[in-house]
This record gives C-alpha cells, sequence and structure tokens, in this order.
C-alpha cells in the first residue's frame, strides 16, 4: 500500500500538469512516463558504474557516455528552468551525434540495446513551459522510490487516475480482479506469459509479482532470472502510448526485457502468435467491431464473427501451446449469446478444449470506468476435449462497494472462489442453490453451450402466507377506531 505523503506528493504533480494546460490523463501520464523513464535509465548507469568501481571493471553496458553525463537526471534536475527546458528540446546536431537534447537522446538510446527504450520510438515531447517542466522534475525527485514495491505502487496510483474508459471497450482491470486470477492458475516458473491486449501491462506485472512471492529464492539463479528478465513476458497492443505506459510498468515492476508487440493482435501481422504460449491472463476489448478483412483468417475459421470479444477467443486458442491454459474476462454476452459465432466459439472451448470454470462477476466490478456484467473463463488448450463437469461460481462482492466510490467493505467472495477453484473435488455434491456448483457438460450442450450461471442456478423461493382479505379489514377499522378516538382527546385538550 502506498503511504499517504506519496500519493500527495503525486497529486500535485497531476494537479501541476492540470493548471499547466495537459489536462487528458493519458497524456498526462505518458509525459510522467518520459521522465521516469528518464530518471530510471539514470539509476541503472549508476548502479553500473558503483558494480565496475567494486569489481575493478570497466562499466558494462554504458547507457550515458561521458559527452552525454550532462543529460543525466541528478545532473540537471537543479538546473534552472529554462535551461533545464533547452536540454530537454535541443535537437541532435547533424554532424556531431552527442549534440541532442534529453528527449532525444531517450528516443535514441534504444540503439544501444535499451530493451525498454525501444518504446519510446514516436514519443512527443508536450510538457509546454519551462516552469512546469521543472515543477514536475522537482516533484519527481522528492519522491522516495527506493525499491521496487513503491516504485509499482507509485506507478499503479498513476495509472488509478484513468476515471474513463478508453475506445473499443478497453480500460483497466482493478488489481484485486488480476490477483484473483493469477492465484487461480498459479504461474510457474517454466510458463511463458501472453496477454494479447495487454494495455498497461496490469495483468503481465500481476504474474511478475506472484513469481517474486512464490519463486524468490529460485530468482536468485542466473539461469532462473535471465528466463524471467527476457523470456517469460509477451504482450500485444496496438496503441503506442500504451505500450510506452505498459513497458514503465513493467520496469517499474522489475522486469526489464519483456516482449512487447506494438501491433493489432488480430490481423495478419501477428499470424506468427500460433502455439506460443503456455499461459494467457487477458481482459480483452469488448464491443468492437473488425471488418473480416483486417482479421487473420486463421481466427475467422475458428469463429466467423466481428466483434472482438470473440475474435480474441480464438486468437487466445491459437496463441497457446497444448496444455496452455487461460483466465480470460468476457461480457456476459459471450457466455449465453445466440448467434452462430457465439455458439461457435463456446463449442470449440467446452468440446474440443477442457473447460474448468466459469466465475460471474457484479456489473460494480468495473466502475468507474464501465457497468458492463463480465465472467471469467478459465480453460486449457487440449485439442481433444476433456470437458466433464464445469464448476460455477456466483460472485457477489468483491471487498469493494459496487458504485462509483468503489470504497473498501467487508464482504468479499475473492478468498473463497480461490480456496473453492483449488479444491474442486469438494465441489461435486454442492446443491445449486449455493453460490458455487458444478455443471455435466452434457447438460451445458444441451443447452446450446450456454455458459450462464442463471441457466443452471435454482432460486429457492419462500413461501409467504398471508392473512385473508376479512381480517385485514378488520385490524384496519380497529386502528381506524382507535385513531378517531386519540382524535378526539386531542381536541378535548385544546
Amino acid at each position: 500500500m502506498l503511504p499517504q505523503e506519496i500519493r500527495s506528493q503525486i497529486d500535485r504533480v497531476w494537479e501541476a500538469f492540470w493548471t499547466g494546460g495537459l489536462s487528458n490523463p493519458l497524456t498526462v501520464i505518458e509525459q510522467m512516463t518520459y521522465l521516469l523513464f528518464i530518471k530510471r535509465l539514470d539509476e541503472i548507469q549508476t548502479q553500473r558504474e558503483q558494480q565496475a568501481q567494486v569489481s575493478h571493471k570497466d562499466i558494462e553496458n554504458l547507457i550515458y557516455h561521458k559527452e552525454e553525463y550532462s543529460l543525466r537526471w541528478k545532473n540537471f534536475k537543479d538546473l534552472d528552468p529554462q535551461i533545464m527546458f533547452d536540454l530537454f528540446v535541443k535537437q541532435k546536431a547533424a554532424d556531431n551525434i552527442y549534440e541532442q537534447g534529453v528527449f532525444e537522446f531517450l528516443r535514441n538510446v534504444g540503439n544501444r540495446s535499451q530493451s525498454f527504450s525501444k518504446y519510446m520510438k514516436g514519443a512527443t515531447f508536450m510538457i509546454p513551459t519551462p516552469r512546469l517542466l521543472a515543477q514536475v522534475v522537482e516533484m519527481l525527485s522528492n519522491i522516495t522510490m527506493d525499491n521496487r514495491d513503491t516504485k509499482g505502487d507509485v506507478y499503479e496510483y498513476l495509472l488509478s487516475k484513468i476515471a474513463t474508459a478508453g475506445t473499443n471497450g478497453q480500460f483497466r482491470t482493478p488489481r484485486h480482479i488480476i490477483a484473483m486470477m493469477v492465484e487461480l492458475v498459479k504461474p510457474t516458473l517454466e510458463d511463458i506469459i501472453c496477454d494479447p491486449a495487454c494495455g498497461s501491462a496490469g495483468f503481465l506485472t500481476g504474474v511478475g509479482e506472484y513469481i517474486r512471492n512464490n519463486f524468490s529464492k529460485e530468482l536468485y539463479k542466473e539461469q532462473t532470472n535471465s528466463y524471467f528478465q527476457n523470456k517469460m513476458f509477451m504482450g500485444m497492443e496496438f496503441d503506442a502510448t500504451m505500450i510506452r505506459i505498459g513497458a514503465m510498468n513493467l520496469l517499474l515492476h522489475g522486469i526489464e526485457n519483456p516482449n512487447l508487440k506494438d501491433i493489432d493482435a488480430l490481423s495478419n501481422a501477428n499470424a506468427e502468435f500460433t502455439n506460443q504460449a503456455t499461459l494467457i491472463l487477458a481482459n480483452p476489448p469488448f464491443k468492437g467491431s473488425l471488418d473480416h478483412d483486417a482479421v487473420n483468417s486463421k481466427i475467422l475459421s475458428m469463429v466467423s464473427s466481428k466483434k472482438t470479444e470473440l475474435l480474441f477467443l480464438g486468437l487466445i486458442l491459437r496463441g497457446l501451446k497444448l496444455g496452455g491454459r487461460a483466465a480470460v474476462i468476457v461480457p456476459d454476452g459471450v457466455l449465453f449469446g445466440s448467434s452462430k459465432a457465439h455458439q461457435q466459439i463456446r463449442k470449440e472451448i467446452i468440446e474440443r478444449q477442457k473447460l474448468h470454470a466459469v466465475i460471474s462477476m457484479p456489473s460494480g466490478v468495473f466502475k468507474p470506468y464501465a457497468g458492463v456484467s463480465t465472467a471469467v473463463l478459465i480453460f486449457t488448450k487440449t485439442d481433444s476435449g476433456g470437458t466433464d463437469k464445469v464448476w460455477f461460481y456466483d460472485m457477489q462482492a468483491d471487498g469493494l462497494s459496487l458504485d462509483d466510490k468503489r470504497q473498501e467493505i467487508s464482504n468479499n467472495d475473492i478468498p473463497d472462489i480461490i480456496r473453492r477453484y483449488h479444491n474442486l473435488s469438494g465441489e461435486k455434491n454442492r446443491q445449486r442453490i449455493e453460490q458455487s456448483f458444478m455443471v455435466p457438460v452434457s447438460e451445458i450442450i444441451d443447452n446450446k453451450y450456454d455458459l450462464s450461471i442463471n441457466r443452471y442456478k435454482q432460486v429457492v423461493y419462500e413461501q409467504k402466507e398471508y392473512a385473508k382479505p376479512e381480517a385485514i379489514i378488520k385490524d384496519i377499522e380497529v386502528l381506524d377506531a382507535e385513531r378517531v378516538k386519540l382524535m378526539q382527546e386531542l381536541k378535548d385538550l385544546l
């Protein structure tokens, strides 16, 4: 949990942008991302200098050459505002590679194999005045981010400032929902984790934190840590701004070389995404609609639709390796939609793959971004079936109020969901009047692959008996007589 003091400092940085003329939340976060990247580059160089000093060896993988030291955070953060601003926007001279500004350096440093800087291509510096730049640099310098947890929490708090849904139905997945899904699938050190609609990389950072918390000793091994840093995480996102934000989020969570692709995951440009991941966690965009010409034909052969929520399920099945697992958030319409495409993708998951669970979530889970009702599907790619019984859970509360304020409350089904899912043998005899229960696959097939929990949950109606009309009228007459008597007593007193 981020201390209130740091939250207040971040709020002041945010207010500085707003009063300085930048009011779009994504633009503010993007500009702060650039500054945090620059600050992080200086931190990494300092660490490498210290390591070289201790080992009496040359500095490995230089980020800044001596001619560029003026561009380091520690060297410009206390400059006069106008001098600092000029240093940021200075353009690279044609005859001297080192005559460049801080921002130009940031866009070009990726050429020195700084993996996270490759996402800076196309970045645009939009801080309008020297005063605002100096104010924000000073505030960021004063925010203590001396450990990975704090850095990650700082950025997550920044991301929480995005209070409106994005285009094509995109919005941030709450951290506690991500944590629940990660706990349900239990990633391992051998997994290749992918989110094909990664946005700000919330699922990938969630898995990273789970791995660190559960395999901390193993990560001290050089080979294991190298795999964790360089091969474990994959993500796709067509919005270049979100790629930069996601890369920064991962970097501040200690993942420095993820494989993030600036690409439309459903297009032919992503055709190579086949049998690559062993675990996919995703919250694909809802309500989007694409022309068939824009979608990879292999996905269309699995689910012929224009709806992005259905197409992404097809993409996920393509991208998983045999035996790979997935936990995916879908809108309720995917569960019971009657169109040919809806039934086609549900049949694919139920009959050809192995569907484990359907966790129905209340509509308020994604407020204030959206009020859509959703569910989590958990399945394994087998290409040979295997669905026997499907576990359903009717989540009523997630620990937060289901209104726009989303304040903490005592009711929370998430611990119960995790505990029951990992002990499904104890669910076999649960009745359908309870919050969770099992449904045989034959019944689901008979219901046209309907996965809506309301199709199978039984509601018990309590029988209530009322008095006969004659008795009710008699009671009313007694009360009326008493009223008249009391009224007369009041008049006598007056």
